[in-house]
């Protein structure tokens, strides 16, 4: 009998770990990312663009909308009305340093973006005001802005902004404590103004008598207010401002400390969310209650920084964050049933130089956030995604769907035979404002063109081609000056490993790399088109190079691979700071932090592959 009684609790305990393993997302592939390498030596997602937004500029505020503040943070996206809406924070120097105020652009393309427009200004604090635990006095002090939730599309498809005021009055004091002032909400409208801000909901010790703008309640707009009754009534948008209300707010059903939660829904209903540190739990009831206690996901790895999950336009499912206990690479995970992720590809592997010093400003592309599942459907063949870049410039990424990391068939990239729009769609782009990656004319003929003059940074495009250890490339390029700027060209392996870099220097010369030193093989002239012909074997680490018909130079791979998998174009050197030891928090700015460079620019027309 009491055999028996083992038996059966057994299957009972067995049977649970079965459902726990089948009801909890998990990363299931062996890929891993190497934090010594900026891109993790992960794999890119073919076709994914980087797009820089905005760039601060303390010197030079008329390069950066008017705006002089360098602590640019945790954007929010949304689309909405045939564009993009994207809003982040911002302080004058380093994170939660009064004053605080939130900024919005727009584009209706995700390429081109508007000047930043003030939407949440800097809010004065009550005089005399003591904060809770804390021993400063506010005088002429003002709130800082912080909010895990952006946008609201509400059920008569009318666009509201949200952003919380917090009180941060001195050092390491956090904004997120549940002494804040409030959330606040501002329509945004068709025309692209904006409505009046009311508070959507007050911290303890506010209200309407101490306050600087009314409450929703108050308002004449019946569609405003049917607006925030709607967000108070739902759980899975109320649980993303866990960390800023009051720490007992009845409308926050998970009331324990779990941070940047978001969500989506599984094809049965249910509902998988995820916070920092890759914690994740499931409910059956639109986020009311949680089946179990959020809970590290098996094989992810992420750390204090933000997770984005969503349901993708082909009926799978994408994750994009850290893979690291740091805040490099940024990159996607895609799982056919939103609970078994199998994949990990790089979405944007570059780490800029942190230009202006600042309290707990971290290296990398971090804090991802796509489009809530609530404000719209998604587009069946790509996803966009914000993000920061070491909490001071601000991007987007679009993500084609279905996500991939093969080219099977050889690559015939003639960029003025593409039709418009097309040219671009199998290249992988980073392109920041001052070193843009474009489509554009010359000599009559569309060329993808790409030009730099940010001292700080480099314009990329990576072409993947069907991966062999022997092909033939064909490309030309046209460089538009001679004595300055510079242009690598890579041939690279599935994890980013160089094999052969053939440059375009800054003295009027073409080098090829070999081993410690570099090869001439030509001279070059501004405004001259030069075709490439290169032949190799990775076996033999072997290839040839032809410049313009001219005889085949050999040479010798300079680091070993056993394939090739995509083509680099990038204006400037593989930057390999910051590494996994470089200490946090930098203090200082870099000299000419605000200035541009000697424009540089470099034009390829045609890039064509084939195996051999």
């Amino acid at each position: 009998m009491q055999l028996k009684h083992y038996i059966t609790a057994f299957f009972v305990l067995t049977g649970c770990l079965l459902q726990a393993q089948q009801d909890t997302i998990r990363y299931t592939g062996e890929t891993l990312s190497n934090v010594d390498y900026h891109h993790g030596q992960l794999t890119p997602a073919v076709g994914v663009h980087n797009i820089q937004v905005f760039r601060a500029n303390r010197q030079h505020p008329e390069w950066a909308g008017g705006m002089n503040w360098t602590y640019n943070h945790q954007p929010m996206l949304v689309s909405w009305n045939n564009t993009f809406y994207l809003h982040f924070l911002s302080d004058p120097v380093g994170e939660h340093v009064a004053p605080g105020a939130t900024f919005l652009v727009t584009s209706k393309d995700g390429y081109q973006w508007s000047a930043p427009v003030t939407l949440f200004p800097e809010y004065k604090l009550p005089e005399g005001f003591v904060k809770e635990g804390r021993t400063e006095v506010a005088h002429n002090s003002f709130a800082v802005m912080h909010q895990r939730i952006g946008f609201y599309v509400s059920k008569e498809q009318r666009l509201f902004a949200l952003g919380f005021y917090g009180i941060a009055l001195g050092p390491k004091d956090d904004p997120n404590d549940g002494n804040g002032v409030g959330r606040v909400i501002r329509e945004i409208k068709k025309d692209g103004s904006f409505g009046s801000i009311y508070f959507l909901r007050y911290n303890h010790r506010f209200s309407e008598k101490n306050t600087n703008f009314p409450f929703y309640k108050k308002a004449k707009d019946k569609g405003l207010i049917a607006a925030c009754e709607e967000i108070l009534a739902t759980p899975l948008l109320m649980q993303q401002m866990v960390e800023e209300a009051d720490r007992n707010d009845p409308l926050i059903p998970l009331k324990k400390d779990y941070k940047a939660f978001n969500y989506y829904h599984l094809q049965d209903g249910r509902v998988v969310g995820l916070w920092k540190y890759a914690l994740t739990s499931i409910s059956s009831n639109e986020g009311k209650t949680w089946e179990y206690m959020p809970t590290r996901a098996p094989g992810f790895v992420n750390a204090n920084a933000k997770i984005w999950g969503q349901r993708t336009g082909d009926g799978k499912y994408i994750t994009v964050y850290n893979p690291s206990e740091f805040r490099w690479p940024l990159a996607l995970s895609v799982s056919d049933d939103g609970l078994h992720y199998k994949n990990l590809l790089l979405v944007n592997g570059e780490i800029t130089s942190l230009r202006y010093g600042g309290a707990y400003k971290s290296y990398g592309p971090q804090y991802v956030r796509g489009i809530q599942e609530i404000n719209g459907k998604a587009p069946e063949d790509r996803i966009w995604v914000s993000y920061s870049m070491n909490k001071e410039d601000i991007w987007v990424a679009k993500i084609p769907v279905p996500v991939t990391s093969e080219v099977t068939a050889d690559v015939a990239d003639d960029f003025d035979a593409l039709k418009p729009g097309d040219e671009l769609q199998r290249w992988n782009v980073y392109s920041p404002l001052w070193a843009p990656v474009a489509i554009e004319m010359l000599n009559g003929k569309k060329v993808l063109a790409l030009m730099d003059y940010d001292p700080f940074d480099v314009a990329k495009a990576e072409r993947v081609v069907p991966e062999a250890a022997k092909m033939k490339l064909e490309f030309s390029v046209t460089p538009g000056q001679t004595t300055n700027g510079r242009l690598d060209i890579e041939l690279q392996d599935a994890k980013n490993t160089a094999a052969v870099r053939i440059s375009f220097d800054s003295t009027g010369a073409i080098i090829t790399k070999a081993g410690y030193r570099d090869r001439g093989l030509a001279s070059y002239e501004a405004g001259k088109t030069y075709d490439f012909v290169i032949e190799l074997d990775a076996e033999k680490r072997f290839y040839t190079v032809s410049v313009n018909g001219g005889k085949p130079v050999n040479g010798i791979f300079f680091a070993p691979v056993h394939k090739i998998h995509h083509v680099t174009f990038r204006t400037g050197p593989v930057r390999r700071f910051p590494d996994a030891d470089t200490p946090t928090d930098q203090d200082y700015d870099l000299p000419g932090a605000g200035e541009k460079d000697k424009k540089a620019v470099y034009r390829i027309g045609y890039f064509r592959t084939a195996k051999q």
